[in-house]
């Protein structure tokens, strides 16, 4: 399908006429074989968006992928050449090329495939319409089922039966929100939507690593917060989350950023999405294989997301920034702001938030040897006068000048715990 007289196709991108990606599809479309960019680059050029990951797909099997490009003197990497993915590096880029297929027996975690050189085929096995469009060399716009109407409508639709698609790969489900979510709009596709309940017990069967990794692309997506919403109505965020699905914090949190110009964080929106205590962060990294620096940061949100308050003063807000450090101190702020019903313009929520950008927290001033040199031992009472010391510098906000210092030092080696 092409543009018609009434809807006529944007024009040609850039990236299609030159740059690595041309150069790619210049190496392996012709003597035989075809090559397109496929899926989101297409998807969000109809659209006006910035292409992202620009991804390509070929007749050619893999090996002879891998010819082509090595003697066009690009760069092959066979991150998954046994199912058909070859990574290619141009101009200092990845390109991910995948060489059609044909799905032979799937079971809903993974599928059995054949090379295949239909195009139709390999876009009647993918899965929501949106998905299946592809674009040649020329700028010839390939849509078999309507993805172009439906994007156009901000709809998002299975390709065939609903159920047929999310049995061959339950994560679908995941990835039908996050489409709805980034690309949607209005009520969802009620088809897919009663689908996506309908097979829900499947997602028990999916990895860890999986749903974390849609999770976290859904949690940065514009639409989330009301999609988190209809993951919790249709019962099927606690499937993925094992617990409290709290999606208007997220709102909240989303709003927020928005007024603070900072950029979503998908870290931080999960943590307003499941973590009200300690325990929600261990179960997380549990559901879903968070990293070690995923967990700390939940887990500090769990620990302290109720301290941060604007009338506890800018001296109250340094300790803690001094505690915490600047990333940890900013995550229970935004957390704190979220969940405190304050508007989301609130000068004092704001400046609080904002603390570390006016304000670097100096090095305590003094050790262990200071006050080993003026007498006292190692042992309990040299780890006593120190955290003495550290109470009551903080108490007197951060002095760095020598004489405040050793006035704080003097009390400190003196003082009774």
């Amino acid at each position: 399908m092409t543009g018609t007289a009434a809807q006529p196709l944007p024009a040609m991108p850039s990236w299609l006429r030159d740059g690595p990606a041309a150069r790619i599809l210049s190496v392996l479309d012709g003597d035989g074989e075809t090559a397109r960019a496929i899926g989101g680059a297409v998807r969000n050029w109809l659209i006006g968006l910035e292409p992202g990951d620009i991804d390509i797909a070929t007749t050619a099997p893999p090996g002879e992928v891998v010819r082509r490009v090595v003697a066009g003197g690009l760069k092959a990497v066979p991150t998954g050449i046994e199912h058909g993915t070859v990574t290619v590096v141009a101009e200092g880029r990845g390109f991910e090329v995948t060489t059609l297929r044909e799905d032979v027996e799937t079971d809903g975690r993974r599928a059995v495939v054949r090379f295949g050189r239909d195009w139709r085929a390999d876009a009647a096995r993918r899965d929501f319409t949106v998905n299946a469009m592809s674009l040649t060399r020329d700028g010839r716009l390939s849509d078999p089922f309507g993805g172009r109407e439906d994007l156009a409508h901000r709809r998002i639709r299975f390709i065939g039966d609903p159920h047929q698609r999310i049995r061959e790969d339950y994560l679908r489900i995941l990835r039908f929100f996050r489409f709805h979510a980034a690309y949607g709009a209005g009520e969802p596709d009620a088809a897919a939507l009663a689908a996506c309940i309908g097979e829900r017990a499947g997602l028990a069967g999916l990895s860890r690593e999986r749903i974390r990794a849609e999770l976290v692309k859904l949690l940065v997506t514009a639409g989330a917060a009301p999609t988190l919403a209809l993951l919790a109505e249709t019962g099927l965020a606690g499937p993925i989350l094992g617990g409290i699905a709290l999606h208007g914090h997220v709102a909240r949190l989303a709003a927020i950023e928005n007024a603070l110009s900072l950029a979503p964080d998908p870290t931080l929106r999960l943590a307003a999405l499941g973590v009200l205590v300690r325990e929600d962060a261990e179960r997380l990294k549990r559901r879903l294989t968070l990293s070690n620096e995923e967990f700390r940061r939940l887990d500090g949100v769990g620990h302290g997301w109720r301290e941060p308050d604007p009338a506890g003063g800018e001296p109250a807000a340094r300790a803690m920034l001094f505690a915490t450090g600047p990333r940890a101190y900013r995550d229970r702020a935004l957390i704190a702001f979220a969940r405190s019903g304050a508007p989301v313009d609130d000068a004092g929520w704001m400046d609080l938030v904002r603390l570390p950008e006016r304000w670097s927290a100096p090095s305590l001033p003094v050790g262990g040897e200071t006050f080993m040199r003026r007498g006292v031992s190692e042992g309990p009472a040299l780890g006593a006068a120190v955290a003495r010391f550290r109470r009551a510098w903080i108490a007197a906000g951060f002095p760095l000048d020598r004489q405040s210092v050793d006035r704080l030092v003097i009390e400190a080696m003196g003082g009774d715990d």
